[in-house]
């Protein structure tokens, strides 16, 4: 079962705080079986006798003892909290960092709101299992089988009532957790759900107000969660019955041993004190087969979590870390495809099929073609962000999948199609890559970028406040943030994967001018939509369903490539119309 190879993983670790908890739990019961007895010999032996001297002896060790369990009861807890803390914490991080691990195609399979809920909520259920069995399940065998030996000394013929009421009691808790077992998985199931489409109206707020589908939106959100609702109520209906029916079980046969004890009593066969302890240790039988049953019920959605984050602990990247990795590169920058493909998996065709160039040193690359063509595949293969599943990467002349990925990653210089900022300051964001940039190479990465006016215009400068992905800023401001980011590392290899879409066209060119200057040695690899953002480039290549169909300079392409005269002339009537 996962869920008890999952925790007993996750507590091995601190076991010296389960000891603890299994040894002050063992005191806390073993006092709690200890008082019904001493009860019932002042009843018998003090209050039928008249002897208050024996009443207040006995009475004195019944206080020593409750201190005693109070106090074992304290520590067992507060050492089955530290360790289910750190339960979560340890499946927090190993989540964190599985993830981290991952390439786009296992982000993709399992989805970024799953990927949060089973961080969170699913952690949270492992952590609330750990913590309940800490101060629940580690008691209650120790007080049934206990309470059983304890009533048995009391009385023996009374006990026939034990072997109705457990079984009654568990087959009525059973038959419940069965019922709540689906109910539970598909509770997670939805919370998914939730998370999804809130996370799909957060980011796309803008767009949502701009369609005004606000109204739909808001049902979807809306049946989303009343989906959760509806789950929720299910489950929380047979919960209900859980209280119901143990007070059921106990208060009838607590009936049933004051009417056969009173029989006992009258015939002389059984004395008041003891029908007074038999009683209590019924009820202390009852109370630890509830508890039981109460972490059963725990245990299906706590089962459901376990399966889910096994799944993401248990998936293994498809960009697997070398064995033996290069740890050292000539500092050229060269880059090679030869003969790439790649495929995601099931797809009937391949988005990139027999890839083949060369991006020199020192040279402009620029790779152009319409939507869907593969551009933006073909530079992830670049950081490894996917393998290619045929042919091969190689920088310097080493293949990617050889090379360190702190080496491979420091000398690429990654814009993405999609410009992200972290919550902080602008220099926070722009030290990314290089947390000892010095602010005179923030402020030069930030004129090349076209991107120092604005920010010499904010109050605070290089400490203004960027907020989570960069809201409070333009497209075109966090464009130019985000490739200045890149310069700030001062890369061999530039990738600018359509960076320069949210620009004016002056602005990018001054951009491109001062790149050409400022990193005249680097290889730089431009992905656009724009003909004016390539025109300058010392190669370009023109895509189309996934395979390089014409290559050469612009003048080269207008000459000789239908393709690429078509992207040209389309492009230049839309300006003439506008």
């Amino acid at each position: 079962m996962q869920l008890l190879r999952l925790i007993g993983r996750y507590l091995k670790p601190h076991w010296r705080l389960v000891v603890g908890v299994i040894v002050f739990q063992l005191v806390q019961s073993i006092a709690s079986l200890y008082l019904p007895t001493l009860n019932a010999d002042i009843i018998d032996n003090g209050i039928a006798k008249g002897d208050t001297g024996y009443i207040v002896q006995v009475g004195m060790v019944m206080l020593g003892i409750t201190l005693v369990q109070i106090a074992a009861s304290i520590t067992a807890v507060y050492f089955g909290a530290k360790a289910a803390m750190r339960v979560g914490r340890d499946l927090r991080e190993s989540i964190f960092l599985r993830v981290g691990e991952f390439s786009e195609r296992e982000v993709s399979k399992f989805g970024a709101p799953s990927l949060i809920t089973r961080t969170t909520n699913d952690v949270q259920q492992i952590q609330l299992l750990t913590l309940m069995t800490s101060t629940l399940l580690v008691s209650a065998p120790i007080l049934a089988v206990g309470g059983v030996i304890m009533a048995l000394r009391q009385d023996l013929e009374l006990s026939w009532l034990l072997v109705i009421a457990v079984p009654v009691l568990l087959l009525a808790i059973g038959l419940i957790i069965v019922r709540m077992v689906p109910l539970f998985r598909l509770m997670q199931a939805r919370i998914d759900t939730v998370n999804r489409v809130l996370r799909e109206q957060l980011t796309g707020i803008r767009v949502i107000r701009a369609f005004v589908r606000e109204g739909r939106e808001t049902e979807r959100f809306a049946q989303a969660n009343a989906d959760v609702t509806k789950t929720a109520v299910s489950a929380g209906r047979l919960f209900a019955l859980v209280f119901p029916v143990v007070l059921l079980v106990m208060n009838v046969t607590s009936v049933a041993v004051l009417w056969f004890g009173a029989y006992r009593i009258d015939s002389g066969s059984m004395q008041i004190g003891a029908l007074t302890a038999f009683l209590s240790y019924i009820i202390q039988i009852l109370m630890a087969v509830m508890m039981a049953t109460f972490m059963a019920i725990m245990i299906p959605r706590a089962a459901v979590s376990a399966d889910r984050i096994s799944e993401v602990l248990s998936t293994d990247t498809t960009v697997v870390l070398p064995a033996n990795p290069v740890v050292e590169l000539g500092a050229s920058g060269l880059v090679e495809l030869r003969d790439v493909s790649f495929s995601y998996p099931g797809a009937e065709h391949p988005v990139l099929n027999n890839l083949s160039f060369t991006a020199k040193p020192g040279e402009t690359t620029a790779i152009i073609g319409s939507t869907g063509a593969g551009k933006t595949t073909l530079v992830n293969l670049l950081p490894r962000l996917f393998d290619a599943t045929g042919g091969t990467v190689l920088i310097d002349g080493v293949d990617v999948r050889e090379l360190d990925p702190d080496l491979l990653w420091g000398r690429i210089g990654l814009v993405p199609q999609k410009a992200y900022l972290f919550s902080g300051t602008v220099a926070t964001n722009l030290r990314y890559g290089k947390p000892d940039a010095t602010d005179d190479e923030l402020w030069a990465a930030l004129e090349t970028a076209q991107a120092a006016d604005f920010v010499r215009e904010m109050p605070e400068g290089l400490d203004a406040p960027i907020a989570q992905g960069g809201t409070n800023v333009s497209g075109g401001q966090r464009q130019r943030l985000a490739i200045a980011r890149a310069l700030v590392k001062r890369s061999e290899i530039y990738v600018f994967d359509d960076s320069f879409s949210a620009l004016d066209t002056t602005t990018d060119s001054r951009l491109r001018r001062a790149l050409a200057k400022t990193e005249k040695a680097a290889t730089k690899i431009i992905i656009a939509q724009r003909v004016s953002t390539i025109v300058d480039a010392d190669q370009i290549l023109v895509i189309e369903d996934g395979e390089i169909v014409d290559r050469g300079t612009h003048d080269e392409l207008l000459a000789s490539s239908e393709t690429y005269a078509e992207i040209v002339n389309s492009q230049l009537k839309a300006e003439e119309a506008a």
